[in-house]
């Protein structure tokens, strides 16, 4: 008989058990300091071979997947929203500080990995991901009452519109209006450059943005697109008590048609070298000034 026999030990064949046991105990928590951002990033080269190897799941037309702590906690809080599944690890549902029975969704708990296999290896998603449907479609004659807009003509960049996003809550703009084509849908890049904002403004997708201009002055908005050949700085264009900024894309700025359809062009005049910049700067430079003058 073996010593461990003798002394009532595990036998020495439960050795493989043993280390896998252990093995999982250090994946949770090599996992658990990933998500708290306590480890260093995987090589490049690593994750480079990781993005290759993903494949992004097939979604059907009405599902969205959110992500991050901040992101996720602010869908939860919007009545607006259909949420479907929360999927979280152990330590990312605490740190959401949610009461998971109260929800009225499927709660997973899940390791990191296993949302990687949703988002892909590069989404920074902090241990957690919420199924959602698109946030209800709003007209722009509900907005009749709102002193303040934002208009985008075809800016592309999620990330971008994200940023605007927040700008234009931070700004208390009535809603970011923006065209279905060539501008970003409802995903989960987009709310988590807007960071909650994407629960607290309307986000409005037009066909024609011309025509929705058209549109904003029947309701009695002064529509201003900003251009950097503008003829005269944004501060002396403003009018009126109902104001709808419009800026352009990244790289090509107004379109023709935008151009000749808004009420006047400005531009933001800068005394540095720099001459121009991000379209979400640009946006909160132009909020900063229209709340000045809807405040004088």
């Amino acid at each position: 008989m073996s010593k461990d026999n003798k002394s009532g030990g595990k036998p020495t064949n439960d050795k493989s058990a043993k280390d896998t046991h252990y093995a999982a105990l250090r994946r949770a928590h090599r996992d658990s300091k990933r998500e708290r951002g306590e480890i260093p990033t995987p090589p490049l080269k690593k994750r480079r071979r990781s993005a290759e190897d993903w494949k992004p799941p097939t979604l059907a037309p009405e599902q969205v997947y959110l992500y991050g702590l901040h992101t996720v906690r602010a869908a939860l809080d919007n009545k607006e929203r259909r949420n479907v599944r929360l999927s979280a690890t152990q330590n990312a549902l605490a740190r959401l500080e949610i009461d998971a029975d109260a929800l009225g969704i499927p709660v997973e708990i899940v390791a990191p990995h296993e949302i990687d296999r949703v988002l892909g290896p590069d989404a920074i998603h902090q241990g957690v991901m919420l199924e959602t449907r698109p946030l209800p479609v709003r007209r722009l004659e509900a907005l009749k009452d709102s002193p303040l807009l934002l208009v985008l003509d075809q800016v592309t960049d999620p990330h971008n519109v994200g940023a605007i996003m927040r700008s234009a809550v931070a700004f208390n703009a009535g809603a970011v209006i923006t065209t279905q084509r060539h501008s970003p849908t409802e995903s989960g890049v987009l709310a988590k450059s807007a960071s909650g904002a994407l629960e607290l403004i309307p986000y409005i997708q037009i066909t024609n943005l011309a025509d929705a201009l058209g549109e904003l002055h029947k309701l009695g908005f002064f529509t201003i697109g900003l251009d950097s050949e503008g003829p005269a700085p944004l501060e002396g264009t403003f009018s009126g008590d109902k104001v709808a900024l419009v800026l352009g894309s990244e790289g090509k700025g107004l379109r023709q048609k935008t151009r000749e359809t808004v009420s006047a062009l400005a531009r933001l005049d800068m005394p540095g070298a720099i001459k121009s910049l991000n379209v979400s700067n640009a946006a909160a430079i132009a909020l900063y000034a229209a709340r000045l003058h809807l405040r004088a």
